[in-house]
């Protein structure tokens, strides 16, 4: 997966789209994954294995437990991806 924080928001970008099928222009580092982009908890678990699949890191519930945007999101996986190294 991209290192950069930048790559990493057009990673996760990229997969909201597909997976969920999110116009492009609503997903923006400051939107809220449940209430702008209307993802439930079935797409949070969605969402968490297509990451697992392109980081090659599992990702805990408790990971996530802070996550509300998708800039919250990107940071978590910066600072996964981070560990990894």
């Amino acid at each position: 997966m991209a290192e950069t924080k930048e790559e990493i928001f057009a990673e996760v970008s990229s997969i909201m789209e597909k997976l969920f099928e999110i116009e492009p222009g609503k997903i923006r580092p400051d939107s809220r994954l449940f209430e702008d982009l209307e993802l439930d908890s079935i797409d949070a678990v969605d969402l968490a294995v297509q990451l697992q699949k392109k980081t090659g890191r599992r990702f805990k519930p408790e990971d996530f437990h802070e996550v509300r945007t998708v800039d919250d999101l990107v940071r978590k996986i910066e600072a996964l991806l981070a560990e990894k190294a």
